[in-house]
């Protein structure tokens, strides 16, 4: 999950993603796919914001 006011849209999640289930929204957020994901937690892991939270 995505927390849109933390946010930022620098696309480290995007460019880490290593199933390509992260895009941005029409306001240049990030938003996971939920039938992509294998929860694998880098994005999680990568972001600069702490803007994601993988629930497993």
């Amino acid at each position: 999950m995505v927390d849109p006011k933390k946010c930022i849209g620098c696309g480290t999640c995007v460019n880490m993603c290593p199933v390509e289930a992260i895009s941005f929204d029409n306001n240049g957020r990030a938003v996971i796919n939920q039938e992509l994901c294998i929860k694998c937690g880098t994005c999680e892991a990568v972001c600069p914001v702490n803007a994601i939270e993988i629930k497993r």
